[in-house]
């Protein structure tokens, strides 16, 4: 996996503003549009790494909130003490390893993403199963009310995917921020209201 990044607009002024990553303004975006984040939440975040998200979060959500992030991969970043880090896989991941940190959650975020092969159809598939992953998470987690954001390679499974979130979420919708790659074939899906 290439760690390579171009010194863009993005790259340079999340470095300005104290971002480990240019990420960060995909979710600064979303959260802009639909108002995902707030004070005193609390969040969980899937696939963390390298942690820009998490240090967006955390501004966000304030002392009084809480963070929990995940990935494979260790954080390098130095994060506040209301941000907490787990090395894990999701697939082995269960709520109870989650719940040690708290019992539920306000917002799941997903920027979970496989390892890219260049064939469009098994990129989106592998894309689409990190999604439902993170989804059955989100589904054991997530308050009534609650909010889940999720990227996905856009391809077969999209659509499904669509139809899925919305027999759960009261609202659901697809946002490509300005700061994802033009030749990028990722989407998030915002779904909002997690029905009771």
């Amino acid at each position: 996996m290439t760690k390579w990044q171009p010194q863009d607009h993005y790259f340079h002024r999340a470095k300005k503003e104290g971002f480990i990553a240019r990420s960060v303004y995909k979710l600064e975006e979303v959260d802009r549009r639909v108002r995902l984040l707030k004070p005193g939440q609390r969040v969980l975040d899937l696939g963390c790494h390298p942690g820009s998200w998490l240090q967006y979060c955390a501004r966000v959500v304030v002392k009084r909130g809480l963070v929990v992030g995940v990935d494979t991969r260790k954080i390098s970043v130095e994060l506040p003490p209301h941000v907490k880090f787990i090395q894990a896989d999701v697939f082995e991941l269960s709520p109870a390893d989650l719940q040690h940190f708290s019992k539920e959650f306000d917002v799941v975020l997903s920027d979970l993403a496989p390892a890219t092969t260049g064939i469009r159809s098994v990129d989106s598939n592998r894309s689409s199963i990190l999604l439902r992953q993170a989804l059955a998470l989100a589904e054991d987690l997530l308050v009534p009310g609650g909010h889940f954001l999720g990227k996905i390679f856009q391809g077969s499974g999209f659509d499904e995917m669509v139809k899925e979130l919305k027999s759960r979420f009261g609202k659901v919708k697809g946002i490509k921020p300005r700061a994802t790659r033009k030749q990028s074939k990722e989407i998030f899906l915002v779904a909002m209201d997690k029905k009771a």
